[in-house]
């Protein structure tokens, strides 16, 4: 029952948020900090899924200008979780097809979030160059996910190279930003669903020089992302997914003798 109620709360604050959202955005489309406040009153549906989200932010992280974020991305619930982490001045760079979506999707285009076709891979190159010419002349920051995808508890995946690339041409910096894991710990039917944390790293200085250092540079942060993500995972008590994989892989031996 409690799941039921969970998921209409749900529904209608997305359609309320986004309806909300879109009025007031008529009065100033596409500004700079739409998303940032949009992103605030999603983030408090995490208080509805009885999840406590406590985020992190070392002073050498903030209010540094421009930036590229990259954070992991683990399952649907990140629209109610990591947006609590989004900060002014920032936008998303998210499939074409969102914008098709009733309510969410008319509010993600006009809130100023930059929209790519997948599909066409010429398109997609010209992405990079094209958000690193917005990050430059209208002093924004862009929050991507350089997985690619959802994990859905497979640990933090190998990253593409695309938000290093974009960060270069843009000359500004990189910001790892660690969630812990939310795999298996949400139930809709639990009250308490415990606590998640979401920390920022310290920024990744990058450039135009670095373009050749690019894949290097991705697979680094990459194991500092992971590295902090098991830590973030232990602080919250939550099992890391190597640990489930190994207790698996006992098992379905044990059931093979």
């Amino acid at each position: 029952m409690l799941a039921v109620i969970r998921i209409i709360l749900m529904t209608l604050i997305i359609i309320v948020v986004s309806i909300c959202s879109c009025l007031f955005c008529l009065l100033r489309p596409f500004h700079r900090d739409n998303v940032h406040h949009t992103a605030k009153y999603m983030g408090k549906v995490a208080k509805v899924l009885g999840l406590d989200v406590e985020v992190r932010i070392p002073e050498v992280s903030k209010d540094i200008g421009p930036v590229v974020y990259i954070c992991n991305h683990q399952n649907s619930y990140d629209i109610f979780t990591v947006s609590n982490a989004v900060q002014p001045g920032t936008v998303s760079v998210g499939k074409k097809s969102l914008k098709w979506i009733p309510f969410f999707g008319q509010m993600y285009w006009l809130t100023g979030n930059i929209l790519i076709d997948r599909k066409n891979k010429n398109k997609a190159m010209n992405t990079i160059a094209l958000t690193a010419k917005k990050i430059r002349e209208k002093k924004l920051s862009v929050w991507l996910f350089p997985e690619g995808t959802r994990s859905y508890g497979r640990g933090l995946l190998p990253f593409k190279t695309g938000a290093f690339r974009t960060a270069a041409q843009a000359e500004v910096p990189i910001v790892p930003i660690c969630a812990s894991s939310t795999h298996k710990t949400i139930d809709l039917n639990r009250w308490n669903n415990g606590k998640m944390i979401i920390e920022f790293l310290a920024p990744v200085a990058l450039s135009s020089a670095d373009k050749d250092k690019i894949r290097q540079i991705t697979n680094q942060t990459h194991a500092e992302m992971q590295a902090k993500i098991a830590q973030l995972n232990q602080e919250v008590g939550h099992k890391l997914p190597s640990e489930d994989d190994n207790k698996s892989s006992k098992k379905q031996a044990s059931e093979i003798k």
